[in-house]
């Protein structure tokens, strides 16, 4: 469903031709022409409606499969899948012919057909092509191998700092600055100063396969992570990974990265920088030297065409810069709340057990299902706390009245009085007894491990030392503290026989 609707966004709002959508999305340029041609039909174009949901948009771009008739093409084989399987020891030509030939009983090419056509294929992909960019379509991103200090100046530690670069294709005009990481909000913020420095937006954004861009690669399908999509829909560009192991795939990137590490960092290589601001500053003064610095071979310099070439062909940057946002699934608790770094935000109640995406920022939290937004909260940093909407509670929890406070204290009552006590704590000490249902839960399931018999034990010693808090009656477990006895039940101490045969008494000191 993610997929029918980039396709209409690349489409509409990205304008990019069909084979660009095809490679961003890994699908075939077919599949993209019929989907369009659909949408088309159906009136579809983009923005999409707001009522209108994604199993609706999959019923109109989706029909149910047609049963196809008898056609007399042949059937391509895919070659370069068939290339990987014989580089495995013991694979044969034949084999693979006769896979494909049970694949496609009714239009398969002949064996001796099928090798002429392999062999071609083969000879064809030894080529090396030379790659054309055009004006204002590919921005390349990497980071530099080698990193640079910064010493903080009131203890004296260094702290190596992550250099990202960025290149035009066309003009290869370059972008370089420092972070302290490589991970998703430094990632992202990048990309962000990267097109304010550009004045604009290219068509396609081309990564390598790091973490903070791929949450999978894959050579035919990567998966982009769920928040670095989220700013390429917002600057309308169009992610499409280098392929693993190709380094050709990023030659712009690996040019810039190259003389980023040449010209700039090993000019900065002696010099003491105790801020990542002034660091920043230096590289942008040497940044501004190396686009300006005359090609060798063709005439101008980076920014010379940069400003012919490049600058007219890039798309307007939005009204607004974008806002980062930490994007996970959770799934949705019996109390109606999920989690996210140790803090509980609920939900509609109708979504207990089903799974979600939050979307965090710095001030707001964000949470959606099946592709709209259920649930809205301020942030909150209070470790162990809840946010609850009580337009998010059921009416006397008719859902879930098996998951109700009587229910619990029942529970508790059947494995003893102090049980119990603690139970009614949990449920009382919070502003709503939902939120004391998870830390219930976790204590009445210690008998699983444990038994009754010595959770009971457990939670009468933590009355007795005013703990009455999960953590601290697990700890009392795991240390095996409920076997032994309390304090003021400890037993008479013994004492000594005054006549005995090896007490010597006073009188022998004398």
């Amino acid at each position: 469903m993610f997929k029918l609707k980039e396709i209409l966004r690349l489409k509409y709002e990205a304008q990019l031709s069909l084979r660009q959508i095809a490679l961003s999305l890994s699908l075939s340029v077919g599949v993209i022409s019929k989907y369009l041609s659909r949408a088309e039909a159906a009136g579809l174009g983009w923005p999409l409606p707001p009522d209108l949901s994604e199993q609706a948009l999959t019923k109109l771009l989706q029909p149910p499969r047609a049963v196809f008739s008898n056609s007399s093409a042949m059937a391509e084989p895919d070659f370069e899948q068939i290339a990987s399987e014989l580089k495995q020891k013991g694979m044969t030509r034949q084999l693979l012919w006769e896979e494909y030939a049970e694949d496609f009983p009714d239009n398969h090419y002949s064996y001796s057909r099928f090798t002429v056509l392999f062999r071609q294929w083969r000879q064809k992909q030894q080529l090396s092509m030379r790659q054309t960019h055009r004006a204002g379509e590919k921005l390349f991103v990497d980071y530099c191998g080698p990193t640079l200090p910064v010493v903080n100046p009131d203890s004296g530690e260094i702290r190596e700092a992550q250099v990202f670069v960025a290149v035009l294709g066309a003009s290869s005009y370059t972008y370089a600055e420092a972070t302290w990481s490589q991970a998703l909000p430094d990632w992202i913020g990048s990309h962000v100063r990267a097109f304010e420095f550009y004045n604009g937006v290219t068509q396609i954004v081309v990564p390598d396969n790091l973490r903070s861009a791929v949450s999978r690669a894959c050579r035919y399908d990567p998966v982009i992570n769920p928040s670095y999509a989220q700013m390429a829909q917002h600057y309308g560009v169009a992610v499409i990974p280098a392929r693993p192991y190709k380094p050709k795939d990023k030659s712009k990137a690996e040019v810039g990265v190259q003389l980023v590490e040449r010209w700039i960092m090993m000019r900065l290589r002696k010099q003491v920088f105790y801020t990542l601001s002034s660091l920043n500053l230096a590289i942008r003064s040497l940044l501004d030297e190396l686009n300006r610095r005359p090609f060798k071979k063709r005439p101008g310099s980076r920014l010379s065409q940069y400003q012919q070439i490049d600058r007219p062909a890039l798309k307007p940057l939005p009204d607004s810069a974008y806002a980062y946002r930490h994007i996970k699934k959770a799934r949705v608790h019996i109390d109606y709340h999920i989690e996210y770094e140790n803090h509980y935000y609920s939900v509609p109640y109708q979504l207990v057990k089903e799974e979600v995406f939050v979307h965090a920022g710095d001030t707001t939290l964000a949470v959606f299902y099946q592709g709209k937004q259920v649930a809205l909260h301020p942030r909150s940093y209070q470790q162990g706390g809840h946010t609850t909407d009580p337009a998010h509670m059921a009416k006397a929890h008719r859902k879930h009245q098996e998951w109700s406070p009587q229910h619990f204290l029942h529970w508790a009552a059947g494995i003893g009085p102090h049980t119990e006590v603690v139970i009614r704590h949990q449920l009382e000490s919070r502003r709503h007894p939902e939120h004391g249902y998870r830390a219930c839960l976790g204590l009445l399931n210690l008998t699983k491990k444990y038994g009754k018999q010595r959770l009971e034990a457990a939670c009468r010693r933590a009355q007795h030392i005013g703990g009455m808090q999960y953590k601290n009656i697990a700890s009392i477990l795991s240390k095996s503290l409920d076997k032994l006895p309390l304090e003021n039940e400890t037993t008479e101490p013994c004492t000594l026989p005054l006549l005995h045969d090896n007490v010597r008494g006073p009188g022998y000191y004398h």
